[in-house]
C-alpha cells in the first residue's frame, strides 16, 4: 500500500510542474506561435490551389517563410526600444500586444487580397504576416523564459510546443472549416483570433518577474548598445564559439533525414491510407508522448544528461528508417520507425529548447533566442536539403540513414565533451541560473 501511494505522489510530482500558471501560460503563448505560420503554410497553399494558382507561382510564398530565419537582424528592438505610450505597461508587455495587433492587421490584410486578381499583392500580403509574425515570436519566447523558473524550463518548453501544435493544426482546421462555408475573407479574419491567448496571457501576468532591463544609454549609443550588447555579452562568455558551432550542427543528420520521409515511403510503395494512418496518426500521438517524457525527465536528471540523451536518440532514430529501408514495405515497420523518431523529436524538442532558453542573458532574452533559434535551422534549410535526393541516388536509403546517424555524431560528441569540460555551464546565461 506505501508503495501505490508513493506512486502516486510520484505520477503527481511528475504531473505538477505542467499544472502551474507558468507552464499553462507558456501553452497559451504556444497557441499564438502556431497559428501565423499555418496561415502562410498549407492554409494558403489551399487557398491559392483552389483559386487556380499555377504551381511555379506558388513557390514564391516561400519568402514569407525566410523571413523567420532573418529575424535576428531586428530582434534587438524589441529589447532596446522602449514603445510610447503603451510602453508603460512594461518592456514585454507592451511589445506582446503591439506585435500581436500587427499580426492580426497582416491576416486581415491577407484576406482581403483576391490571389487570382492580383497575385503580387497577396505575395506581399503573406510576407507582411511572415514578418509580423517573426516578430510575434521573437516577443513570445522571450515572455516564456523570463516568465518560466529555470526549473520549469523542461516543462515549460513542452507546454510552448503542445500549444503550437494546438494553435497551427487548430488554425488550419478552422480556414477550412469557415472557408468552405463563407470564403477565405471570413476564415483568415476568424483565424486571427489565435492572435489573442498570447496578447491576454500578457496582460493577465503582467512584465515577467524575471525580466531585467539593459543599462540605460544616451542618443546614439543607445542605438548602437541596443543592436551590438546582446551578441557582445554572448560572445564574451568562456565557450561561446563552440556553443554556436553546436547550435549549427546538431541537427543536421536529423534535418537531412527528415527531407526524406515521404520519398522512401513512396518508393516502398505506401498507399496514402498507410501513411495517414501510421506516419501522421502515430506520429502526432508519439511526438505528444515525447514531449511530455521530455518535461519529465529534464526535471529529474537536469540539463546536461537530458540533452546528451536526446541527442544519442535523435541520432539512433535515423536508424530505424535503414531499418524500414532494408525491410521493404512494412506496416508494423512504418510504426516502429515513425513512432520512435517522432517520440525522440518530441523528447529533444524540449530539453533542446530548454537549453538554448537558458543560454540566454535576461537582459537580451529576446535578441539571443532569435540568434540561437535562427542558428538552429540555418544549416539545414541552406545546405542539407540539396543534397538530400543525389545522396540517396548514389548510395541508396539503408546507407543515406547510416550516413545521416554518422552526421549526428560530431554534435553528441562535441556536447559530451562541453559537459565534460565544463564549457555547458561557464557558457549559460542568467534565463538558466537558479534563484532564490
Amino acid at each position: 500500500m506505501s508503495a501505490d501511494t508513493s506512486g502516486q505522489r510520484s505520477l503527481l510530482g511528475s504531473v505538477r510542474p505542467y499544472l502551474e500558471k507558468e507552464s499553462l501560460a507558456a501553452f497559451f503563448l504556444g497557441v499564438s506561435s502556431g497559428f501565423p505560420y499555418a496561415m502562410i503554410g498549407a492554409t494558403l497553399t489551399t487557398r491559392l490551389a483552389q483559386d487556380g494558382i499555377d504551381k511555379k507561382t506558388v513557390t514564391a510564398f516561400t519568402l514569407a517563410f525566410l523571413v523567420y530565419n532573418l529575424k535576428v537582424f531586428w530582434a534587438w528592438v524589441v529589447d532596446g526600444v522602449r514603445l510610447p505610450i503603451v510602453g508603460r505597461m512594461g518592456q514585454r508587455v507592451s511589445w506582446m500586444v503591439l506585435s500581436g495587433v500587427l499580426v492580426i492587421a497582416a491576416v486581415f490584410n491577407l484576406a482581403l487580397v483576391e490571389p487570382s486578381a492580383d497575385i503580387g499583392a497577396t505575395v506581399l500580403a503573406a510576407i507582411l504576416v511572415g514578418i509580423a509574425g517573426a516578430t510575434f515570436d521573437i516577443v513570445i519566447d522571450a515572455y516564456r523564459i523570463e516568465t518560466l523558473k529555470p526549473y520549469q524550463l523542461g516543462t515549460g518548453s513542452g507546454m510552448s510546443q503542445y500549444g503550437w501544435r494546438i494553435g497551427s493544426a487548430g488554425a488550419g482546421a478552422l480556414a477550412l472549416i469557415v472557408a468552405a462555408r463563407t470564403g477565405w475573407g471570413a476564415a483568415y479574419m476568424a483565424c486571427a483570433l489565435f492572435a489573442l491567448p498570447a496578447m491576454l496571457t500578457a496582460l493577465v501576468l503582467g512584465e515577467p518577474a524575471r525580466h531585467r532591463e539593459p543599462a540605460a544609454r544616451k542618443g546614439v549609443s543607445e542605438v548602437i548598445g541596443a543592436i551590438i550588447g546582446p551578441f557582445g555579452e554572448f560572445f564574451r562568455r568562456n565557450g561561446a564559439w563552440l556553443v554556436l558551432l553546436f547550435i549549427l550542427v546538431h541537427k543536421v543528420g536529423d534535418t537531412l533525414a527528415n527531407l526524406t520521409f515521404r520519398l522512401l515511403f513512396n518508393d516502398l510503395g505506401f498507399t496514402n491510407d498507410e501513411i495517414a494512418i501510421w506516419d501522421v496518426g502515430v506520429g502526432f500521438w508519439a511526438y505528444l508522448i515525447g514531449i511530455f517524457v521530455g518535461g519529465i525527465v529534464y526535471a529529474r536528471i537536469g540539463l546536461k544528461h537530458s540533452v546528451l540523451l536526446a541527442l544519442v536518440l535523435m541520432a539512433v532514430s535515423n536508424l530505424s528508417f535503414a531499418a524500414l529501408a532494408a525491410a521493404g514495405h512494412s506496416n508494423l515497420g512504418m510504426a516502429a520507425a515513425i513512432g520512435f523518431e517522432n517520440a525522440a523529436s518530441g523528447y529533444g524538442g524540449v530539453v533542446v529548447v530548454a537549453y538554448f532558453s537558458a543560454l540566454c542573458d535576461l537582459r537580451y532574452t529576446a535578441a539571443q533566442y532569435a540568434l540561437i533559434s535562427a542558428s538552429a535551422s540555418v544549416v539545414g534549410r541552406f545546405a542539407t536539403g540539396a543534397t538530400a535526393g543525389a545522396l540517396i541516388e548514389s548510395m541508396g536509403y539503408v546507407n543515406f540513414y547510416v550516413l545521416t546517424t554518422v552526421l549526428a555524431l560530431p554534435g553528441v560528441a562535441l556536447f559530451w565533451w562541453m559537459g565534460r569540460s565544463g564549457l555547458v555551464d561557464a557558457a549559460m546565461g542568467t534565463a538558466g541560473e537558479q534563484t532564490g
